[in-house]
């Protein structure tokens, strides 16, 4: 999985993860996709800065309502 691109077009596609849902514990997702924490982390990160994902501080990480394309 690179850092973002690929689960983000599968996320949004797929409906795996609909605007508004959080997203699974990044070991959960480490998991999921056999790779590591680290790279999850990293994935994390880019789609944020991208506008995908947001942080809700105490709350988690969840799909952006409206994100940038």
């Amino acid at each position: 999985m690179s850092a973002g691109s690929t689960p983000r077009r599968r996320w949004l596609k797929d409906g795996t993860y609909p605007p508004g849902t959080q997203l699974p514990a990044g070991r959960v997702l480490a998991g999921s996709y056999d790779v590591s924490h680290s790279t999850i982390q990293r994935a994390i990160a880019t789609l944020r800065e991208q506008g995908v994902l947001v942080g809700r501080p105490g709350r988690g990480v969840f799909v952006a309502e409206s994100t940038r394309r």
